[in-house]
């Protein structure tokens, strides 16, 4: 079969969404000012004066004063989802012909926007990247490291395999033309998984997904327990909404079997299987707890269709969309 010719490097817009600060932020966002590529502008929004956030992008901005980047405050609210109100004036303003929508607390390499360029070839729309996270001390840190060396990647990788649409908007490259024939951001603000949409909207288009070869290292400075559980059933509870066959994942193919030997089979199976993956990407004891915790996640985000995310609480309706929820 005929090789897909790549693209020479053309300029890259990155949108930056911020709120609030934790002890990696500036290092974190030091690492997008050292990018080792020709061409890109670097875009940070903020969507209130008073974030901390603030101080930061312009203490970066002073230090690295020839690259090219903006600091935008304030937003524009063109519909309920938060991260498209505080990306929209930096998309209005994005002059390059890609845009890369990357999360906060994303820790990149030198070589990483060039690695992602180079996966956007002739036929691809959208390049992502797998999400992992960096090496940090804690129980917290471990057990989330764990999920996204196991748990996550296998469903990730499986479905991008076999041609399933499966995207993360944490590390995001895509054409901007073709979010534009989509109606551009302000048509994926109703959502709250504004992610997933954007990447329909693409492959409705004819338009392949690529997966970088590097990950996208999720490298935040405030993590607990607590944090990882509202993360993981905000997500679980997203997925249902999307997805209502995923309620039925936890009893799939067991009315055949004895349950209580298929699920310890199927447990044993599960740990042989994460070990082997988690260790593909980094040597480290696989925990129990996880499992444990996920049975919790999930009947948490069945018991409750509201989510509380950024700067509210939203309540999902079917087929994605959402409302915020007002405090009277």
């Amino acid at each position: 079969a005929k090789s897909e010719v790549k693209q020479p490097l053309v300029g890259v817009s990155l949108l930056k969404p911020l709120k609030g600060v934790d002890p990696n932020l500036i290092s974190n966002l030091e690492t997008f000012f050292t990018l080792d590529y020709p061409e890109y502008e670097v875009l940070l929004c903020i969507q209130d004066q008073s974030d901390p956030a603030v101080d930061v992008c312009k203490k970066l901005l002073g230090k690295y004063p020839n690259v090219d980047a903006r600091l935008f405050v304030g937003g524009k609210k063109v519909g309920i989802n938060p991260k498209i109100n505080n990306l929209m004036p930096g998309y209005e303003s994005a002059k390059y012909d890609l845009v890369w929508i990357c999360d906060s607390g994303i820790r990149v390499k030198p070589d990483t926007l060039t690695d992602m360029t180079s996966h956007m070839t002739e036929k691809v729309g959208l390049v992502h990247g797998l999400p992992y996270v960096a090496d940090r001390q804690g129980f917290a840190a471990t057990l989330e490291q764990v999920y996204f060396g196991t748990s996550h990647p296998r469903s990730y990788i499986s479905a991008n395999v076999t041609g399933i649409k499966c995207v993360t908007g944490m590390s995001c490259l895509m054409r901007k033309d073709v979010l534009d024939q989509a109606g551009g951001l302000v048509a994926f603000a109703q959502y709250i998984a504004e992610d997933y949409f954007m990447a329909k909207a693409i492959a409705d288009r004819g338009w392949r997904f690529s997966m970088a070869s590097q990950v996208a290292l999720q490298n935040s400075g405030s993590y607990s327990i607590g944090q990882f559980q509202s993360r993981m059933i905000r997500w679980t509870k997203l997925r249902i909404n999307r997805l209502p066959g995923t309620v039925l994942e936890p009893s799939a193919s067991v009315s055949l079997w004895d349950m209580m030997v298929f699920f310890m089979c199927h447990c044993l199976a599960w740990f042989i299987a994460d070990y082997v993956q988690l260790t593909g990407v980094q040597v480290r004891r696989v925990s129990v707890l996880l499992k444990l915790d996920f049975a919790v996640i999930f009947l948490s985000a069945l018991w409750d269709p509201t989510i509380s995310w950024r700067t509210g609480r939203y309540r999902l309706r079917c087929g994605g969309t959402a409302e915020e929820v007002l405090d009277v």
